[in-house]
This record gives structure tokens, C-alpha cells and sequence, in this order.
């Protein structure tokens, strides 16, 4: 057997951190690496990263630590991938240069009055019938009008509208491009039907110029210019892929590639992708082309999972970028607490909330505390609530006719128990949980494909490994179903006292 000499290159950019991986023509990781940021968050509902320093400083510091390792040097680089939060928008002048911080995916929820308006001006019909989907906070179109309204220098400087993994690859190529996994997010401006951009009824806000060329995520866009390699350490020359939005790529990693699979990813927040064989239209969850021609996926998201975590444990006085530990000390401490955390409640919508609520208002709050409750009841009450939004999320799935067949966890709340075995126990569904480097590893996946590492798709089912199963516990059912109703209630009340003209449902 000839040893291999060349590897693929995947990073990811996520909310608080960018990841990487070599992986070598069998699937091995040969090298990996973790490059830590911020979230800037000015104001409420705002959620930014400065495109510079976080995605590109990011990309080059997760690039420079991989050529470094001596499994990687002296390979040939056979193609790079990159994944990104999305959907984000970033307006770029002529040059690529932003004009200003990216405005984040669906946590961001500063375009409420553009979402109403933009929906005003067609109709739910002519944007679902044209974008598969109602415009909520996860669209980008109604962040570009956000830009006009309240900065309309910007709007008007911008020379293209692009998102975290189109900058990565302009700044590596100098050609900007999306994937159609992500440009199905930019509604109300994405043909679902056709694949293509159609932004009439909107030429006021965006035109066809000033979206990036579409292209599916296995295609490769260009090669790593001069100028690109000498900030890098990347050969000049080296092929570079479309990408894809981080989601996408993450359930790659989890080995979802037919109809029913679903990934459920436990990151900063939850996001939940089901591959289906055809688009879902007209629903509470979101419709797109997955990574491959001919592909679709029906997904949902809510707004904080790991974020709200990363809140508490500051509060708690543990520094968790400074102590790694931190986090399985914390977990621990909260499995001391019993299920049902005591009677605690928490609502975990500190960004307001996505699927199935589609409220950017909802808040957080704990209701029931008594100087008899610790620490970790508190911190369990929280793991629970974060549990009880994911299945939310997933028993929407259900109600539009697609309940999954099959559920891969992944991201690095699955090392956390008892939220796990939370939401096993809430939706009594098992989870197959997969080990692996993530979205950056399905970024390697994307690269390998392309570059005839494998195959085709099915081949890198050999490439995922599956760490365990996390069942359900039936004698929980009852509990949960109690703290369930409990929540609705408790989410009813805080609305009515936070927002009483809201017409939201709060079942």
C-alpha cells in the first residue's frame, strides 16, 4: 500500500471559535487546530464579528498551526474548504474590503420591522412561493434592508453583500461566490424552485450584481492567489471550494446524507438539519438545497444553547476560555442536581427565539428559586431549558410530516450529559452521537470529493465514527411532560408582561 502524500484542508469559522483539520486521502486526521474569538454583541438583538479579525485572522492562524505539524509538512495541499457561521451579511467594497462588521445569523435580531415590511410589501404567498420559506430571523434579505434604512452610506458603498465563507474564499481567490446551501437562507432573494438569485420587487435593496455567483459546495471556485499564499503559508495555486454554511457541513460530518437523517448540533446554539427528498414549503422550519445538486434539507434552529451556558458560567465566576475544564466541572456539578432540577424553570430564549416560535422578543428568565436551591440547580434548570427548546424544535418536525428516522448528535455539548440524556428523555428519541473535528472535518469531506479522495458521497460513510447512543429513560417521560406545560405557561406569562401586543402562539 503507497503511503499518502497528499491531504485536504477544512475550516470551519463558528460564533466563538475557528477549527480546523488535515485529513489524508483514507480519512485520517493527520493535524488539527482551535483558534479562539469574540462575539460582539453592541446592543441588544446584535449579534457581529469583525470579518477581519475574527474570520480572516482566524482562517490564517487555524491554517499557519496546521502546515506547521509535522504529519502535515511536506504533503501536498490537494484542496482547502471552508465553512462559516451563516446565514451573515457583510457588505464589501469594490476592493473585498468591509464596510463594516458582519451581521450574524438568526441570533441577530435587529430586522423585525423590515421582516413586516418586506412581507408587506408581496406577501407571505409571493416570498414563500418564490423562497420556500416566511421571512423570520434566520433571512438575510431583511438585514440588507436593515442596512438601507439605518446605514445608508453603507448600503449605498457596498459593492456585494456576501457571507463568512464567500469572504474566506474572496480573500483566497479574489472571486466571490456562495453556495446554494446558504444562498436558500438569503430569502426573500433565492429562487428555491430554479437555484438562481431573483431579487424583482426588492431592485430598491439588492440586485442580481451585488449577490455573489452561486455554485454548489463541491465545486471548486478558484486557487489560492500570490497575495493570499504569502498571508497563509498556502501554495500558490491550491484549489478552493465553494464551501458551505457551518450546519451543512456539520451534518455531513454526522454521516446525513439520506432522506430522514437528521443532525442535531449542540454549539452556541441549536441547529437541527433533516435531509428530505424534496422541498418543504410554507412551514415554521427552513427549506434549502443541501450541499449536493439535488438535495434538500428541512431544518430549525433556536437562538441560544452553548451561549447561554458560556453566560452562566461567567456569572459563576468560571473562566472558561482561560480553563477548559471549566465546562465538565459545571456539568458535573449540575448532574447533582436530580432531574426536574428541583422544581427550577428556566426559558432559555436570551436572544429571543427561532423554531417553532419565530419571536426575535422572547426573553429568558427562572422562575421558583428558594434559598434552599444550589448552584446546581440552577445550572441544570438552565441544561434543561436549553432541552426543552431543542425538542420543541424537533417535535416541529414531526408536525410537518418529517419526523426523523434517525438523529446524529454532534458539537461539543454532547460531551455535557446531562443536557444530552435531557433531551433523549423530553423527546424519547435515542441519539447516535459522533465523534469527529465537526463542521471543519465535513469541510475536508467537501474537499475530498472533489479532488477524488472518494468516490462519491456514499463512500464517506467510512469516514464517520460513532462515539455511543444516548437512550431515552421512560421513567423521566412523566417529569418532563409536567415541566413542559410548566414552560409554555411560564414563557405565556413573561411574553404578556415583556411584550402584550405580541400575537405570537405560546403553545
Amino acid at each position: 500500500m503507497s503511503v499518502p502524500t497528499a491531504c485536504v484542508i477544512g475550516v470551519d469559522i463558528g460564533t466563538y471559535e475557528a477549527k480546523g483539520v488535515a485529513v489524508d486521502e483514507t480519512g485520517t486526521v493527520l493535524a488539527s487546530a482551535v483558534h479562539a474569538h469574540t462575539l460582539s454583541a453592541p446592543r441588544p438583538g446584535f449579534a457581529e464579528h469583525d470579518a477581519d479579525e475574527v474570520w480572516w485572522r482566524g482562517f490564517v492562524a487555524i491554517v499557519s498551526a496546521l502546515l506547521s505539524d509535522d504529519r502535515v509538512r511536506g504533503r501536498s495541499i490537494a484542496a482547502v474548504a471552508c465553512s462559516g457561521i451563516g446565514p451573515c451579511v457583510l457588505p464589501i467594497d469594490a476592493q473585498g474590503a468591509p464596510l463594516r462588521p458582519a451581521i450574524l445569523y438568526g441570533i441577530d435580531t435587529r430586522a423585525t420591522d423590515e421582516i413586516a415590511e418586506l412581507t408587506d410589501r408581496v406577501g407571505d404567498d409571493a416570498i414563500v412561493a418564490r423562497s420556500g420559506n416566511l421571512l423570520s430571523s434566520q433571512s438575510a434579505g431583511p438585514k440588507i434592508a436593515w442596512l438601507r434604512r439605518h446605514e445608508p452610506e453603507v448600503h449605498a458603498r457596498a459593492r456585494m453583500f456576501v457571507t463568512c465563507q464567500s469572504y474566506l474564499v474572496g480573500r483566497l481567490t479574489g472571486e466571490w461566490v456562495m453556495d446554494h446551501a446558504t444562498a436558500g437562507y438569503f430569502h426573500p432573494f433565492y429562487d428555491l424552485a430554479a437555484r438562481r438569485w431573483d431579487t424583482a420587487g426588492f431592485h430598491d435593496i439588492v440586485d442580481e450584481s451585488r449577490l455573489p455567483r452561486l455554485a454548489w459546495s463541491t465545486d471548486v471556485v478558484g486557487t489560492v492567489t500570490a497575495d493570499a499564499a504569502a498571508q497563509t503559508g498556502l501554495p500558490v495555486g491550491t484549489p478552493v471550494l465553494a464551501g458551505s454554511a457551518d450546519a451543512p457541513a456539520e451534518a455531513l460530518s454526522a454521516g446525513v446524507r439520506h432522506a430522514g437523517e437528521m443532525m442535531l448540533m449542540y454549539g452556541s446554539s441549536h441547529f437541527l438539519i433533516e435531509v428530505v427528498d424534496e422541498p418543504i414549503v410554507g412551514t415554521r422550519l427552513y427549506t434549502a438545497p443541501y450541499l449536493f445538486e439535488g438535495t434538500y434539507v428541512l431544518a430549525g434552529g433556536t437562538s441560544t444553547a452553548g451561549s447561554a451556558t458560556r453566560w452562566l458560567a461567567r456569572l459563576m465566576g468560571r473562566d472558561t476560555a482561560a480553563d477548559p475544564g471549566a465546562f465538565a466541572d459545571l456539568a458535573a456539578e449540575a448532574a447533582s442536581s436530580p432531574p426536574g432540577a428541583n422544581g427550577l424553570l428556566m426559558l432559555p430564549h436570551f436572544s429571543g427565539e427561532r423554531t417553532p416560535h419565530d419571536d426575535p422578543h422572547l426573553v429568558g428568565g427562572i422562575l421558583g428559586l428558594t434559598l434552599a436551591h444550589s448552584g446546581a440547580d440552577v445550572y441544570r434548570a438552565l441544561l434543561e431549558g436549553i432541552a426543552q427548546s431543542a425538542c420543541d424544535a424537533i417535535a416541529e418536525f414531526d408536525r410537518v410530516g418529517r419526523p426523523p428516522t434517525r438523529i446524529a448528535a454532534v458539537g461539543g455539548g454532547t460531551r455535557n450529559h446531562v443536557w444530552m440524556q435531557a433531551i433523549s428523555d423530553i423527546s424519547g428519541r435515542a441519539q447516535h452521537v459522533v465523534e469527529g473535528a465537526g463542521a471543519s472535518f465535513g469541510d475536508a469531506m467537501l474537499a475530498a470529493l472533489a479532488v477524488g479522495f472518494v468516490a462519491g458521497r456514499e463512500d464517506l460513510g467510512a469516514w464517520v465514527r460513532e462515539r455511543g447512543t444516548c437512550d431515552p429513560q421512560p421513567q423521566h417521560a412523566a417529569l418532563y411532560r409536567e415541566q413542559s406545560s410548566r414552560l409554555a405557561a411560564f414563557r405565556a406569562a413573561t411574553a404578556s408582561l415583556t411584550h402584550p401586543e405580541s400575537e405570537s402562539d405560546w403553545s
